[in-house]
């Protein structure tokens, strides 16, 4: 990705490239219309990076959006960074087959970084000893497009401490990015510690509790304190420890509104009390019963 016109600061993955530290979450945007207007509304707010997956089935039409789309904000395809994810179902023997689909179908010509999506297989149980075969087949697979330049960075999603130390000890080329669930009440603290020794690039998702946690008094006071909306203190939260975030809207507003994290900071002791209320809960998939 090479440097734009966008205030959103960087962060360095372990390929030297250098990627937002907010992108919009694609999740859910279904539709040649709300996936145009959303990435229209995101480039225009200064957005340059945009996740997606194979099961979202919307990578035809964010690439289609994007190619229309990058010309009229003075961009190319370099100044934008597209992430796109393995499905379930497609790993093991047919992740190759898999990713070269989802290069096809957004037609952007590479994947700035490609992740496996799930640590298990659709299909087989959790405690399957197919599974952690297929993940390293599949790895192998993302390994192989890697160094042919089609994904120019591989990494992995919801993936536990277990999970990353056993991809870390057969990869021959090591995961640049983990992304999982992480907000004040799951803060992650061992799978964090695990990626900064092996100098992973740790990135959250559901940011917002699956917005349960814009109504949690604790935050709410927090946003009163500091004149900003719950939502973006959660994202502040996250950004301010140094730790990129995907949030997802389709309404122009709220895109925009998402970018303003970094003109305010949180004190040590808001920082601190919204941490406090770590308790473990997901909101999302536990993939911790996968062997």
């Amino acid at each position: 990705m090479s440097s734009s016109s966008s205030s959103i600061p960087t962060v360095q993955l372990n390929t030297g490239v250098q990627m937002p530290i907010l992108g919009l979450g694609t999740y859910k945007l279904r539709g040649t219309d709300e996936v145009y207007q959303a990435v229209d509304a995101s480039l225009a707010a200064g957005y340059r990076a945009f996740d997606s997956a194979a099961i979202y089935q919307n990578e035809a039409n964010l690439g289609r959006a994007l190619k229309e789309l990058l010309p009229k904000y003075g961009l190319t395809r370099e100044d934008v960074f597209i992430t796109s994810k393995l499905g379930p179902k497609d790993q093991g023997v047919k992740a190759m087959e898999a990713a070269l689909l989802s290069l096809s179908q957004l037609d952007l010509g590479y994947i700035d970084l490609y992740l496996i999506h799930w640590p298990g297989t659709q299909g087989l149980v959790v405690n399957d000893q197919r599974n952690p075969e297929n993940r390293a087949q599949s790895w192998a697979a993302l390994e192989e497009l890697h160094v042919q330049g089609k994904l120019k960075a591989i990494g992995v999603s919801n993936y536990t401490p277990r999970h990353m130390k056993e991809l870390m000890q057969s990869c021959k080329v090591p995961p640049a990015l983990l992304q999982v669930e992480f907000h004040p009440q799951l803060c992650q603290t061992e799978l964090r510690r695990v990626c900064k020794e092996q100098g992973v690039c740790f990135q959250a998702y559901s940011s917002l509790g699956k917005g349960e946690l814009v109504n949690n008094p604790v935050v709410m006071e927090v946003a009163k304190s500091c004149e900003r909306t719950p939502a973006q203190v959660l994202l502040r939260w996250a950004v301010q420890q140094g730790v990129p975030v995907l949030p997802k809207s389709s309404k122009p507003d709220r895109i925009k509104a998402n970018t303003q994290l970094f003109d305010f900071t949180l004190s040590d002791s808001d920082m601190d009390r919204l941490s406090a209320l770590d308790c473990g809960k997901r909101c999302c998939w536990d993939p911790t019963e996968v062997v």
